[in-house]
């Protein structure tokens, strides 16, 4: 009789579990990992995504003539756009090739004349 109290016990402490995570004990519990997640989202995911989206635009709208500052540092006018890499006049008569990936920043017209 003993062993039987003991197993129909255990075998109700199983079933009050399961039944208390479904309704809503278990979600309660989970809410702070949630909550956590969501946050994580919209303070870094989020405008990373934003950032990275404007600046591919900016990169596929470059053309000839246009400023720019490189990822290293290098600023220079650009004289040919292909499809990867694009030709930087950064002194009179000097042009290197560059990514167009590493193209920062998208400088006003007539800053590099203002810089000398």
């Amino acid at each position: 009789m003993e062993m039987s109290v003991l197993i129909s016990a255990a075998h109700a402490q199983t079933g009050s579990g399961a039944a208390g995570f479904m309704s809503g004990e278990g979600l309660v519990g989970m809410l702070p990992i949630i909550l956590m997640f969501a946050l994580l989202y919209f303070l870094m995911i989020r405008p990373q995504m934003k950032r990275a989206k404007e600046l591919k635009a900016m990169t596929d709208a470059l053309q000839k003539g246009d400023e720019v500052v490189t990822a290293a540092g290098i600023v220079g006018r650009i004289t040919k756009v292909g499809d990867i890499y694009m030709s930087l006049e950064i002194a009179p008569g000097t042009e290197i090739q560059v990514q167009k990936t590493a193209v920062q920043t998208l400088l006003p017209k007539g800053s590099i004349k203002a810089m000398s």
